[in-house]
C-alpha cells in the first residue's frame, strides 16, 4: 500500500477524538487505501434547459428548504446517523452541494442505543431575523428541539429542548412578530383508527427559546375524516396573499403517501381543505408504468422572483414492486396555482424524471455519480457513521490511508461498530476499496459494508484465511449476518474488493494489488430483502469501509 505522508487527521464523525492507542491491543487492524464509486446505469441525456429527477439522489428523505435572497438551503432526515441533518446548497435548485451538517458535535445529540430507524425526523428549516432555524424531533432521544446557526454550514447552537409532544415540526415566522410551530401529534380524545392524528400548533418565542400556551388544532385526521386518513403528517405554514396555506403529508411514507393543502384566513384556522386533493400522489397510477416514482409526499415550497413556485418532496424509484436500496430521495417539481390553490400535478400524472429548469443561476452540483477518496486529508462532510460517537475511537485519516479499529460491535449490534459509509445513490453502481489486513485473531474481519439497518446488510471482507460475504436479512439473525458467499485466500499484501449493485442483485469480487482480474466470491445474490421495504421504510443503503473483532 502506497504510504502519502499527510500528518494525523483525528475524525469526529463517529469515529475519533482520540488515538488509536485507545482501543484494545488485539483488536484487528484495517487500513483502507481508497474507497471509489461509480454509477454503471446509462446515464439520463439532458439539454442545456433539463435536470433530472431526483436533484438529490439517494438516502435524502423529508427535505425542507429555504430561500435567503439568490441562496437556497435544503435539510434531510438522517435518523441515529451522525454526523446527522446535511446542509445543502444551489443557486438554481437542481443542482445541490453539501456544505455542512446541523448536528456534527457528539454534545448534541445522543444517539446511544438507538434503532437505526430512530433519531432525528422530518427538519424543518427556515431563515428570520438574520438567522438559520431548524426545529426537529429527535425519536427515543428527548423528543422536540430547536437549533440555530448565523451560516447554514454551522456552527449551528446546541438543541434548546422544547415542552411539547409530537413530532414533525417547523416554525411559521409571521409578519406581525408572532412566531409558530405547527406539528403532528396524536387527536384529542381517543384515535379513531390506527394512523389517526392530527395537525396542532403552539405558539413560540424566539427569545426564551420555548412554546407558550395552549395547543390549538388545526386539522383531524386529514382531508376527509370518513375516510379515516392516516399519518397526517410534515406540516408547513406559507402567507400567499390574504390567505394562509398548510401543507401536509397523508397516507404514511410507502406507496400510498401523498400530499395534501388547507388554507384559512387567519393563522390559528379554521383551516379548510382544498378542492382538489391530493395535491401530489402517485398511488393511483399502474404499477407497469415505465419509470415508476413512488411514495410522493413531504413537501415544502418556495417562491421565486418571478412569482413561479416550485416545490422538493421525497419519493422513492423502486427497482421491483416497492423495493429499493436508496431509500426515499430528494425531487424537485414546479407548482401550479389554480383558482387560489396550489398543485404539483394533476390526478393520474406521472411525477417526470426530467423537468424543465428554472430560470436561475446555474451552481456547482457534488460529483454523485463517481467519486474516490484517497484518504488524503480529512473526510468531508458526506461520510457518516452510525450513532454517536463514542469514548473508544476506532477510526482516524493519516498518511494517505483510513484506519479502522474492529471492536466487539458488529453491524447488527446496537452499539457502535467501525464502520464509516456515504449514500449510495444508484440501483446499478460499483464501490472498490483496497485493504491491508491481517486478522490478529478467529473471526476478525475487515471490508465493505452495505448498510440498510441493523437488520438488513451485506458484508464483504476477509475473515481469516478466507473472503466471505455475510448477509443479515432480519433481526432473528446473527448480528455479523449469515455466509451467503466464501472462498479461500493465500493473498499476502493488499488486496482490492469489489462490490458490484444491480438492482436487486448483487456481484462480490477481489483482485490481488496491482492485478486487472477480478476473481468472484459470490454472483448475482439476491440483496432485495436488504430494500428498504423491509427495513422500516425510514433509510437507505450507505456503503463503506468495516472492521469487526471476532472476540
Amino acid at each position: 500500500m502506497a504510504k502519502r505522508r499527510f500528518g494525523k487527521y483525528l475524525m469526529g464523525i463517529g469515529i475519533a477524538a482520540g488515538t488509536l492507542s485507545v482501543a484494545a491491543h488485539a483488536d484487528p487492524v484495517a487500513r483502507f487505501d481508497f474507497v471509489e464509486y461509480r454509477a454503471t446505469g446509462e446515464e439520463t441525456a439532458l439539454s442545456e434547459n433539463e435536470y433530472a429527477n431526483p436533484v438529490v439522489p439517494g438516502f435524502h428523505p423529508d427535505p425542507s428548504i429555504v430561500r435567503v435572497g439568490d441562496d437556497f438551503y435544503l435539510v434531510n432526515s438522517t435518523f441515529s446517523w451522525y454526523p446527522g441533518l446535511p446542509i445543502l446548497h444551489s443557486t438554481d435548485l437542481v443542482n445541490w452541494r453539501l456544505i455542512g451538517n446541523a448536528i456534527d458535535r457528539p454534545g448534541m445529540v445522543d444517539f446511544s442505543g438507538l434503532g437505526t430507524n430512530r433519531g432525528l425526523f422530518a427538519p424543518a428549516i427556515t431563515h428570520h431575523d438574520g438567522r438559520f432555524w431548524i426545529v426537529n424531533t429527535c425519536i427515543e432521544c428527548r423528543g422536540n428541539f430547536v437549533i440555530t446557526a448565523e451560516r447554514p454550514e454551522g456552527p449551528w447552537s446546541d438543541p434548546v429542548w422544547l415542552d411539547f409532544g409530537g413530532i414533525d415540526p417547523s416554525l411559521y415566522f409571521a409578519e406581525n412578530g408572532e412566531a409558530w410551530i405547527v406539528y403532528n401529534d396524536a387527536p384529542k380524545g381517543p384515535p379513531r383508527y390506527e394512523g389517526h392524528r392530527a395537525l396542532w400548533m403552539k405558539r413560540f418565542d424566539p427569545v426564551s427559546m420555548q412554546v407558550q400556551g395552549e395547543p390549538i388544532l388545526l386539522v383531524d385526521g386529514g382531508v376527509d375524516p370518513a375516510e379515516q386518513p392516516v399519518w397526517a403528517e410534515g406540516p408547513h405554514i406559507y402567507k400567499v396573499g390574504d390567505w394562509y396555506y398548510l401543507l401536509a403529508a397523508e397516507g404514511g411514507t410507502a406507496e400510498d403517501h401523498s400530499q395534501t393543502v388547507y388554507r384559512s384566513k387567519t393563522v390559528t384556522g379554521p383551516y379548510e381543505p382544498g378542492p382538489v386533493n391530493p395535491i401530489l400522489t402517485q398511488r393511483d397510477l399502474p404499477a407497469d408504468r415505465p419509470d415508476r416514482v413512488e411514495a410522493t409526499g413531504h413537501a415544502d415550497l418556495v417562491e421565486l422572483d418571478d412569482g413561479s413556485w416550485w416545490g422538493v418532496f421525497l419519493a422513492t424509484r423502486p427497482f421491483a414492486g416497492q423495493s429499493t436500496l436508496l431509500g426515499r430521495e430528494t425531487f424537485l417539481l414546479p407548482v401550479e396555482w389554480r383558482d387560489g390553490w396550489p398543485l404539483f400535478l394533476d390526478q393520474g400524472a406521472s411525477v417526470p424524471l426530467v423537468g424543465q429548469k428554472p430560470g436561475l443561476v446555474a451552481s456547482e452540483n457534488d460529483p454523485w455519480d463517481r467519486w474516490r477518496d484517497d484518504f488524503d486529508g480529512p473526510l468531508s462532510a458526506d461520510w457518516i457513521g452510525i450513532r454517536t460517537p463514542q469514548a473508544v475511537q476506532r477510526m482516524m485519516v493519516g498518511d494517505g490511508e483510513l484506519t479502522l479499529i474492529g471492536g466487539a460491535d458488529a453491524a447488527g449490534s446496537l452499539g457502535k461498530p467501525a464502520f464509516v459509509g456515504r449514500r449510495l445513490r444508484h440501483h446499478d453502481a460499483e464501490v472498490i476499496t483496497q485493504l491491508s489486513f491481517d486478522p490478529a485473531g478467529e473471526g476478525d474481519f475487515a471490508g465493505l459494508l452495505a448498510f440498510m439497518d441493523e437488520s438488513h446488510f451485506v458484508a464483504f471482507g476477509r475473515e481469516g484465511d478466507r473472503l466471505t460475504v455475510r448477509m443479515r436479512q432480519s433481526a432473528d439473525q446473527g448480528d455479523r449476518g449469515e455466509v451467503v458467499g466464501s472462498r479461500p485466500i493465500t493473498q499476502d499484501g493488499d488486496i482490492q474488493l469489489r462490490i458490484r449493485l444491480n438492482g436487486g442483485s448483487a456481484d462480490f469480487a477481489w483482485r490481488p494489488e496491482g492485478s486487472g482480474d477480478w476473481q468472484a466470491v459470490a454472483e448475482q445474490v439476491n440483496v432485495e430483502p436488504l430494500a428498504s421495504v423491509h427495513a422500516g421504510l425510514f433509510t437507505g443503503v450507505v456503503i463503506g469501509p468495516y472492521a469487526v473483532s471476532g472476540s
